[in-house]
């Protein structure tokens, strides 16, 4: 028991260590505002969002520090999300509403209402925005500012993540702290192997160069989870991606409820660490390393297993308060784990649900895992 004590020692280490210095990289990150001649055109695909539209077109039209166009694609939506964008552009010329054309074989919803809104912006950087985001007024400016500053052609943030209910406070804390707790930023940034490529599809600039360059969104066509693979694109054509911090720059709530945030997961997993491969070494990281030492320690008390369970709580707290997160989720933090992996586990053994990959009323053949 005490060499499993030391095993599980090390693996909550790792994150620990991780975090430390990849917040640590984030707060280093230097501000930039855009220079010369640039238009930010602010892309928001949009299907049934009568709830989340027009908040996000009142947050889109606050922008301050350059210049937006604001595109809203209506995918079918049957909701009056339509509407609600017509009233705005009634008063503010810098809103235009896009009607999505039918939905081609061989692509994804989503990815192709982007692919269309990208055909029909006019602007130097593309920042693709889901509807349930809510930028800060300087967010299209530092976003720009940054791929401007460096040598990336993609940068992208997580916005700070609002979760409302128990359901969410299960789910959602576990987006920061795979990214913060387990990709080394300073590596990501010095490196343009493919597999370092991370972003956020809520919230993702690109250079428009650059994104024409990369084969853009019809390049992924059939694929769903737009932020991973579009990082991943981005650097197989030798262009750099890059993060920075999100959570002043945007607000999100994504889901509503347990089943929402389990759905909404369950779709990205897909493509994600959801693979015969990855998930086993990802279940041994994330159970060993956050699970088992607070499920062991009752019956086996030791000082590597509450060591164990310190640095896994510590990395929690960490990661909680640098994104400004609801510390709601520390307590739960090993149950969050758990649910993290049982929605992964699902999808891999096509469980109930997770059989097909589909959201917002649309299914979706699954490939087949490597």
């Amino acid at each position: 028991m005490m060499v499993l004590g030391f095993l599980l020692l090390a693996l909550a280490a790792i994150p620990f260590v991780l975090a430390l210095m990849n917040l640590s990289t984030f707060r280093a990150t230097p501000r930039h505002a855009p220079r010369g001649d640039v238009l930010v055109s602010i892309l928001i695909p949009a299907r049934n969002e009568a709830k989340n539209i027009g908040p996000a077109l009142e947050a889109a039209l606050g922008s301050m520090g350059v210049p937006v166009e604001i595109l809203v694609m209506d995918d079918g939506s049957t909701d009056g999300t339509g509407d609600i964008v017509r009233a705005v552009m009634a008063r503010d010329s810098r809103v235009r509403l896009l009607t999505a054309p039918p939905l081609e074989e061989g692509w994804t919803g989503k990815i192709h209402a982007c692919h269309h809104l990208s055909e029909a912006a006019h602007g130097t950087h593309l920042l693709f925005v889901d509807a349930d985001v809510r930028l800060s007024p300087h967010a299209a400016a530092l976003l720009a500012g940054h791929v401007q500053a460096t040598d990336a052609g993609l940068v992208s943030a997580v916005p700070r993540q609002i979760m409302v209910t128990l359901g969410e406070l299960l789910t959602v804390p576990t987006i920061n702290l795979l990214l913060l707790g387990y990709l080394p930023m300073g590596f990501m940034r010095l490196s343009r192997d493919p597999g370092l490529g991370a972003a956020c599809g809520q919230l993702m600039l690109m250079e428009r160069v650059a994104y024409r360059a990369s084969g853009g969104h019809a390049a992924i066509r059939s694929r769903i989870h737009d932020g991973i693979q579009l990082a991943r694109l981005f650097r197989r054509k030798g262009i750099m991606t890059d993060l920075m911090p999100g959570e002043r720059l945007a607000t999100c709530r994504m889901y509503a409820g347990f089943g929402e945030a389990w759905n909404g997961f369950a779709k990205n997993a897909h493509e994600g660490m959801a693979t015969p491969v990855a998930l086993p070494i990802w279940t041994v990281l994330l159970l060993g390393g956050h699970v088992l030492p607070f499920a062991l320690l009752p019956f086996w008390p030791s000082l590597p297993l509450a060591g164990a369970a310190l640095l896994s709580l510590l990395t929690r707290t960490f990661v909680t308060f640098a994104t400004r997160e609801s510390p709601w989720s520390i307590p739960l933090h090993p149950v969050t784990t758990l649910a993290g992996l049982s929605i992964q586990w699902s999808v891999l053994l096509r469980i109930g649900e997770a059989r097909r990959a589909g959201w917002k009323g649309r299914l979706y053949p699954l490939e087949e895992k490597p």
